[in-house]
């Protein structure tokens, strides 16, 4: 699931306007990084066109493509993240700022309840996804691995939704 559409979906209309007016677009070449391990970021990412690599040292662990979301765990947990994220061509992604995020969080009650869930849905989904993937849990989690796309109808309601609302803040930020 791409996060963004989940997370777009979580908020509302009103908060996808606020991201696209308070993010800043950043252009990004072939080759340029975006996150570096162990430095802190100060911003939470937003893909939306071109591709992104995720590595940790020299190994590549995936490819982000429109839609993803980029150092939600470093926003969380404020602490360094342990991969880089360098651009595979070019691409675009909207830069919302620690600061500026982190105002909003604390004087919009309801956005904050939003968007936190959807960081911790999709947290999960990683974490089940991931831990499916390394062979834990027996055969009842590789059954739920593989079924992974039966979504729930709330669930799949939300992401519809969120890829509305991301198309919306794909044309807030062209028209800007």
């Amino acid at each position: 699931m791409r996060k963004a559409m989940y997370l777009m979906g979580a908020l509302e209309d009103s908060d996808i306007e606020w991201l696209g007016a308070n993010g800043s677009l950043m252009r990004l070449n072939a080759g340029d990084t975006l996150v570096r391990a162990g430095q802190a970021v100060d911003s939470l990412f937003v893909v939306l066109d071109g591709r992104l690599g995720v590595r940790t040292g020299s190994t590549a662990v995936a490819t982000l493509l429109a839609g993803e979301v980029v150092g939600e765990i470093s926003f969380v947990d404020a602490r360094p993240p342990q991969a880089s994220v360098v651009s595979l061509d070019t691409s675009r992604v909207l830069a919302i700022g620690r600061d500026v995020l982190q105002a909003k969080l604390g004087r919009d009650v309801r956005f904050a309840a939003n968007f936190y869930r959807a960081l911790a849905t999709f947290l999960a989904d990683r974490l089940r996804t991931t831990t499916a993937r390394l062979g834990y849990g027996g055969p009842e989690q590789d059954r739920a691995a593989e079924d992974e796309e039966d979504l729930g109808e709330q669930l799949m309601e939300t992401v519809s939704l969120g890829m509305q609302r991301f198309d919306n803040l794909l044309r807030q930020v062209r028209g800007a």
